[in-house]
C-alpha cells in the first residue's frame, strides 16, 4: 500500500519536474544507425508509418547521440509528472 504524499510536497516535484522538462527540450526522436561499409550514419525515424532517415555529419554524431538520450529521459519526465499529476487531483477530491 503506497502512502500518499502530501499537496504540498507533490506541487514541489511537480515544479522540479517542470524545471527539467524544460531543460530537456533539446533533444532528437530516433535511433542512429550505421551506412554499413561505407561509414558514415543516419538519424532514422518513424513518421506516418514511414522510415525517415537523415544524414548525420562527421563531428556530429556525439551531439546526435546526446540529444537521442534526452529524448529518452524526457518520455520518463512526461511519465513521472503524469503521474505527480493524477496524485494531485486524487489529493483535490479524497475520496
Amino acid at each position: 500500500m503506497r502512502i500518499m504524499e502530501n499537496p504540498w510536497n507533490l506541487q514541489q516535484k511537480k515544479e522540479r519536474l517542470k524545471r527539467e522538462v524544460l531543460a530537456s527540450l533539446d533533444f532528437l526522436q530516433g535511433s542512429v544507425t550505421s551506412q554499413g561499409p561505407r561509414g558514415g550514419f543516419n538519424l532514422t525515424t518513424g513518421e506516418k508509418g514511414k522510415t525517415r532517415t537523415k544524414y548525420i555529419r562527421r563531428g556530429q554524431l556525439e551531439e546526435v547521440r546526446a540529444m537521442i538520450e534526452r529524448h529518452r529521459q524526457l518520455k520518463e519526465l512526461l511519465k513521472e509528472l503524469s503521474d505527480v499529476n493524477w496524485e494531485l487531483l486524487k489529493a483535490k477530491d479524497p475520496r
